[in-house]
């Protein structure tokens, strides 16, 4: 029996209004759940952003399991839907927080993310506020019989991380971000999005800021690198069928993963 699910990338600008950015997640998770969706994948820092980063960001960092993850919970209950999302998580001291992901369902959180790779380039110093995520196994969760895992915006330019997934059994790999715009970004975006789709054989699904800060270009691409679903540059919902057998069939062909030599190995 052919498995596919309907999964959506929730394109929006988050602000500094954590009630509104809510309000606005509500309605796209709305959206998307009208078009049939089962997945639907957010923004990093859906829960609170500010540009350029201050100590607010500290201030308003909440525990995972925290007010907004629990708001999430009850969007994921009303619309029977798994809600991937960024949020500020409390880092271990008083200054620097977590850049953190979760997928959430009626039942609560079923697979969290700290961001690994910090965005300390094109003149930015991400790390100056945020804790870098821990390495260790990646965590996965499924739907319908297929498996997602997570990474987050800057982890794109580091194919391991890919990798890693794809290892873990992945047939899709879902990426909230927020790719600040400048000279050739959209052109890195769409580049690295398809790469990590062609390389691993498997769905990618990101989800951005739009423009002015962000690239927009939420987009949902296909095992074979083909861009099946996207959003421009506003604020919207774009949906596509996620085919296991494709994903499948694509490897059958193209046994990239099982043919390769060499594998990741952790660096610290």
């Amino acid at each position: 029996m052919t498995v596919a699910v309907p999964l959506a990338v929730a394109q929006f600008a988050p602000t500094a209004d954590a009630a509104a950015n809510l309000d606005l997640i509500d309605d796209l998770v709305a959206t998307a759940s009208a078009r049939g969706a089962r997945v639907v994948v957010f923004p990093e820092y859906s829960s609170y952003f500010i540009d350029p980063f201050d100590e607010s960001l500290a201030a308003n960092a909440q525990e995972i399991d925290g007010p907004f993850t629990r708001a999430l919970t009850g969007l994921a209950s009303t619309y029977d839907v798994t809600v991937v999302a960024g949020l500020l998580e409390r880092a271990g001291d008083d200054r620097r927080v977590r850049n953190a992901v979760v997928a959430v369902d009626e039942s609560g959180v079923v697979a969290r993310y700290r961001k690994l790779h910090l965005y300390d380039a094109f003149g930015q110093r991400e790390s100056d506020w945020v804790e870098p995520g821990e390495l260790g196994e990646p965590e996965t969760f499924e739907v319908d019989g297929m498996r997602f895992g997570l990474m987050t915006c800057y982890d794109l330019r580091f194919p391991e991380v890919g990798r890693m997934l794809a290892d873990a059994g992945a047939h899709a790999i879902l990426v909230p971000a927020e790719w600040v715009r400048g000279p050739l970004k959209e052109h890195h975006w769409r580049t690295l999005l398809h790469a990590r789709a062609i390389e691993n054989t498997l769905y990618v699904a990101a989800a951005d800021h739009p423009p002015p800060l962000g690239v927009g270009n939420s987009m949902i691409v296909d095992p074979q690198g083909v861009e099946i679903a996207a959003v421009g540059t506003g604020t919207d919902v774009a949906l596509a069928h996620l085919d296991l057998d494709a994903v499948e069939r694509v490897r059958r062909v193209n046994p990239s993963l099982r043919l390769r030599r060499l594998r990741v190995v952790p660096r610290d």
